[in-house]
């Protein structure tokens, strides 16, 4: 491996409650290339978007903070460079696609102030520059009407609309990295394709390196070159995307592809979910954390928690046991793609 765009290692991240400490992000690490996208899968829960958003330093503190770890963009630490130097990094070098678009644009400012914000701050816009590269960016990004509507309130936009604007705000300086949490949720299928090829586009023409936050297999199996699967706040299986779909080594990735709808030929829709509850981060159990929602979990998985390791097909997976001895069908990549 060359030198990474980004690179996090051991990142981990608490949270103090009332519960106890609880360690949302334990031990990560990963990186993603230039021009690449990694995917990232797992239930809610599972330390996703707090992973990205402790390297942007967006978490709140307190109750949250960072105990360990680096997050190298280009060689410098995310983690303890200046607020000064992270602020003229975020939103021009590295941006975010929030979950949530409600909670993330100001309700008391219009569209077109937040969007021509962004790029006067970063990219030196006067005034009618931003503002025509705005109306631009909402035309790319599917909304109808862009140079009335960029006049309106976050309100007066529809769920999927505020999504689009998020959108647009995110790619409007053109980022090397995009971290994109959700991205296409509230958005119709033909919107989601215009959303993915506007992304693929920035990819081909900037060399962006993507990381997709996303509960949409089908999404992650045609958009991804790789994927890390977190569970418990941990990776617990990293792989090139046809590997993973292919040959799943850890029994949360297979539970996680078992678990999409297929469609039975009486027409009938059969959903296999994984069995039980993710656990409760501040009082994990020994051993794997998985191991009491796991069919294949053996002794050793009760005291022992496993580390990843290499697999022949390139899959790096945290388990005791390798699934691919004890199912006879895995699901193939084809027919998460179709």
């Amino acid at each position: 491996m060359a030198n990474p765009l980004l690179q996090v290692e051991n990142l981990t991240v608490e949270f103090r409650t009332d519960d106890g400490v609880v360690r949302a992000v334990n031990d990560v690490s990963f990186h993603v290339e230039a021009g690449e996208t990694l995917g990232v899968a797992g239930e809610s829960g599972s330390g996703k978007s707090v992973t990205n958003l402790a390297m942007l330093r967006l978490i709140p503190t307190p109750p949250g903070r960072i105990v360990g770890g680096r997050a190298l963009f280009k060689g410098e630490d995310l983690l303890t460079m200046t607020s000064e130097r992270l602020r003229k990094i975020r939103g021009r070098h590295i941006a975010m696609i929030f979950q949530d678009p409600m909670t993330s644009l100001n309700p008391l400012m219009t569209v077109a102030d937040q969007l021509t914000e962004v790029t006067r701050l970063h990219l030196g816009h006067t005034a009618k520059q931003a503002r025509d590269h705005a109306v631009t960016m909402l035309e790319r990004v599917g909304i109808p009407a862009a140079a009335r509507r960029v006049n309106d309130y976050p309100h007066q936009f529809s769920g999927g609309m505020r999504q689009r604007v998020m959108i647009a705000m995110a790619l409007s300086c053109k980022p090397e990295v995009l971290i994109a949490d959700e991205p296409t949720t509230a958005l119709d299928v033909t919107i989601q394709a215009q959303i993915l090829e506007l992304i693929r586009e920035l990819q081909e023409q900037q060399g962006t390196a993507v990381i997709l936050i996303t509960h949409d297999l089908g999404v992650m199996a045609n958009s991804c070159r790789r994927v890390a699967v977190m569970y418990a706040g941990r990776i617990v299986e990293e792989a090139p995307v046809d590997a993973l779909f292919y040959h799943p080594r850890h029994p949360y990735t297979l539970g996680l592809l078992n678990s999409r709808p297929k469609l039975e030929a009486d027409g009938s829709s059969k959903l296999q979910p994984i069995a039980g509850q993710p656990p409760n981060l501040a009082d994990l159990p020994a051993g794997c954390a998985f191991h009491p929602r796991c069919p294949f979990a053996i002794e050793r998985c009760r005291t022992e928690r496993p580390l990843l390791r290499p697999a022949p097909t390139g899959n790096l997976f945290a388990c005791h046991v390798d699934v691919t001895t004890a199912v006879p069908h895995l699901p193939q990549a084809a027919e998460v793609r179709t």
